[in-house]
């Protein structure tokens, strides 16, 4: 359709609520929006064509065709909308990174629960607390519960290892109750984990005074060793501020949302309080958004964060009125289970609140753009420490592990603009050089990448405007030849290491070596590329180390499906360890004439191992 075409159809559609789809020449969906009133919102966006974002504008040009879904509220209307922006995620809508960018604290169930971090709502046998900003919150969460309540930080499965080995060095200085000396039943550690509960809910103040009258009944009835641990749990509460620290944002009382722009960026910084109290922050930066879009992306960002998780606080503070507030407030309440409001407060503590988060969103684009202009001037200093004329944008490194030459893998990670896009590393298993073969192994791997990528696979493109391989001489020239073969003249260095493991230097496929080492930002940064894709290898190859050894132990024991060895390794840690467990024990988890196959099978391999040759003697 042309332009007159398409202000025409939005002119005949009727004033009732529902979701627009906008598609481009290609049928793509690139917008999906939701209206009160179809005909006026659609046709908005083919009038007044000034009054439009620059985004916006680029959209409309964008738009070959519309189609209509009739609603039968707003409501409904909203919540059709998000399900469509889910399922196409639209080059137009703003969009949020999903839920793996917010952790839980999860608590599993049985007598003695454990603490995981979770990156998603997905197991119903998990108690989900959070979610928390980081990894790093949601792991500090968890470390402070342990210490408040001197709870076990070991790997250890209770009550299976119950008095099965010596306390560790945590109960010996009175850090752990020391679960594993049988001390403590399971009623006792229940109560400790109800009041990491009340913690993670955010009911400090109740905590410190039931633990108080606590404290007080047991000195009452002169069991004065209780009422000491009580004592203490209220000076770790105190001293930590643990109230303060291990709550997640998802079940604060009260969040308050600000929009800020600074050049081609904005950001969305959301606090959260729990009775007052800051607890969590949360920072969402965008590209190509103007400061005349923040109805758009604060309503967006609402809809889709809380979507995720499912709930919302009891109250949401912003600085300026939404157009759609009163569904978006049905929404959230649907969402919570109870009343949410949307609030725009003119004074008080609630207008201190939301304006700090306003300055929280421009200090955190004032620290990205600082951060950015360091990388620049640091990727320009290894542009011309590697003499190529100019900043590289893209950098790849490769690195080969292996065993004795079995098992034989490859890593190549991606750093873009100075920072690792760990979306683009990939792993390689290696399929034609064998028995340690590294230079092989580096011409399979870095010819499988180059063909993927002429090919026309996307998510191998586009090629590096270098590449680094961990080897001296041998493997870059290896590296250099597969790129002859292929056209292609892209610089290649290798990664010379020092007496310590660290890159002193690279060098060049004709052996001449550039220093690094005087040059300490250059020296740092290449040696975290170094240091990662070394890592990134080791990983992998551990791995599929791992993986063939399960493999190999517990696959054809009759009964023993997949989902079934899952539980297994979840619930025991090890091979070694399902061994060494009871027929009870194992029946458990399946079924005991599985149970018995089991133990009858890695007995067998116990036997089989007690009779193989050591190393030196003649099979």
């Amino acid at each position: 359709m042309d332009f007159e075409q398409l202000k025409e159809k939005a002119h005949d559609l009727p004033r009732k609520p529902g979701v627009y789809i906008m598609k481009d020449k290609d049928g793509t969906i690139i917008y999906v929006g939701k209206a009160k009133a179809l005909k006026n919102r659609v046709s908005s966006y083919f009038a007044n064509l000034a009054s439009h974002t620059a985004k916006t504008k680029q959209m409309v040009s964008k738009i070959d065709s519309f189609d209509t879904i009739y609603a039968g509220s707003e409501f409904e209307a909203l919540l059709l909308e998000n399900t469509l922006i889910k399922k196409h995620k639209p080059k137009y809508n703003i969009l949020l990174k999903d839920d793996k960018g917010y952790p839980f604290v999860a608590i599993s169930k049985g007598e003695y629960p454990r603490f995981t971090i979770e990156s998603a709502v997905k197991d119903k046998d998990l108690e989900y607390y959070g979610p928390y900003g980081a990894r790093g919150s949601a792991k500090a969460a968890i470390e402070l519960l342990q210490q408040t309540f001197m709870l076990p930080a070991c790997s250890r499965v209770f009550p299976r290892d119950i008095g099965k080995e010596r306390p560790c060095l945590r109960y010996q200085m009175k850090k752990c109750c020391g679960v594993c000396t049988g001390r403590v039943s399971p009623e006792d550690y229940a109560e400790l984990i109800d009041q990491c509960r009340s913690l993670l809910k955010g009911n400090g103040k109740e905590l410190e005074k039931k633990l108080q009258d606590d404290m007080e009944r047991y000195a009452e009835e002169l069991e004065f060793e209780k009422a000491a641990a009580c004592r203490d749990r209220i000076r770790n509460i105190q001293k930590m501020g643990v109230t303060n620290t291990v709550t997640g944002g998802r079940l604060s009382d009260r969040d308050a949302l600000a929009f800020a722009t600074l050049g081609t960026r904005s950001c969305i910084a959301l606090l959260s309080f729990v009775q007052g109290n800051l607890i969590d922050k949360k920072i969402t930066f965008f590209d190509g958004l103007e400061q005349e879009d923040a109805p758009d992306a604060i309503e967006s960002f609402i809809k889709q964060y809380y979507g995720i998780f499912r709930s919302a606080p009891k109250e949401i503070l912003l600085l300026s009125e939404l157009e759609d507030s009163e569904s978006l407030e049905e929404y959230l309440s649907h969402l919570r289970g109870s009343k949410c409001v949307i609030t725009v407060p003119q004074r008080g503590e609630k207008l201190r609140q939301v304006k700090l988060a306003e300055s929280n969103a421009a200090l955190e684009l004032d620290t990205l753009a600082r951060k950015e202009e360091h990388s620049g001037k640091l990727l320009e200093l290894i542009g011309e420490t590697m003499m190529l004329g100019k900043a590289p944008s893209r950098i790849e490194a490769y690195d080969i592990s292996n065993t004795a030459g079995s098992e034989p893998v490859a890593s190549m990670t991606v750093f873009h603009n100075g920072k690792p896009h760990k979306k683009a590393y990939k792993k390689f298993k290696i399929k034609t050089a064998i028995g340690g073969d590294d230079y092989g192994a580096m011409a399979e791997v870095i010819g499988r990448r180059l063909d993927r990528a002429l090919s026309g696979d996307e998510s191998f493109l586009p090629l590096p405007d270098v590449f680094l391989i961990d080897g001296g001489k041998g493997q870059t020239n290896v590296a250099i030849e597969q790129l002859k073969q292929r056209g292609l003249d892209i610089p290649v260095f290798g990664m010379v290491k020092d007496d310590h493991h660290r890159t002193r230097a690279l060098v060049t496929g004709e052996g001449m070596e550039i220093g690094i080492s005087a040059t300490p930002p250059v020296f740092a940064f290449i040696g975290r590329i170094q240091e990662e894709t070394h890592r990134f290898a080791i990983e992998f190859h551990r791995s599929r180390r791992s993986k063939d050894m399960r493999r190999s132990r517990l696959d054809g024991i009759p009964g023993l499906g997949p989902e079934r060895r899952k539980k297994l390794l979840a619930r025991f840690g090890t091979i070694k360890a399902i061994a060494a467990a009871d027929v009870d024990d194992i029946a458990d988890i399946v079924p005991r004439n599985v149970a018995e196959n089991i133990k009858r099978k890695l007995g067998e391999d116990k036997n089989e191992d007690n009779q193989r040759p050591t190393e030196g003697q003649e099979a």
